[in-house]
């Protein structure tokens, strides 16, 4: 499997529709969040995923945080096979190729609790307290680049 990396404007009709459908499958159908999906952030962002028969099976975000460009944010993270190690996979090639493409100095993120643990493996730390969003909770976290 390898790992897709496109910007908006490179992003076929197709693959948009299949990225805003396991968005909405992950997060709309699974974990019952009520949002607006389409917050135009995905005009500049950085799209990684892996497809396997046609279906985003493991998707992110990536877009810079401020206008400093030295942190880029992270979201949108999903996988919709679980336990295959999709996840893992899909960070670890992520972000080196965001640190390639973006050249940023930082990746921060806003982490559901119960995936802080994966994401310390890779190397990320906690950087806040527990807060709500979307009605789960989350911390915000992020990875430093030397």
């Amino acid at each position: 499997m390898k790992l897709v990396v496109k910007n908006f404007n490179q992003l076929t009709t197709g693959e948009l529709y299949e990225i805003l459908k396991s968005r909405a499958e992950i997060f709309v159908v699974e974990q019952n969040i009520v949002y607006q999906d389409m917050d135009d952030i995905d005009y500049r962002s950085l799209h990684l995923y892996f497809e396997k028969d046609r279906r985003i099976i493991a998707y992110l975000r990536a877009f810079f945080k401020d206008e400093d460009k030295e942190t880029v944010q992270i979201g949108r993270v999903l996988t919709l096979e679980h336990g295959k190690g999709y996840g893992k996979k899909l960070m670890e090639e992520s972000i080196p190729a965001i640190k390639k493409i973006m050249k940023c100095r930082k990746i921060c993120m806003d982490a559901q609790k119960y995936a802080v643990e994966f994401y310390k493996k890779l190397g990320f730390r906690v950087t806040s307290g527990e807060f709500i969003e979307e009605g789960i909770v989350h911390v915000k976290m992020e990875l430093e680049f030397c």
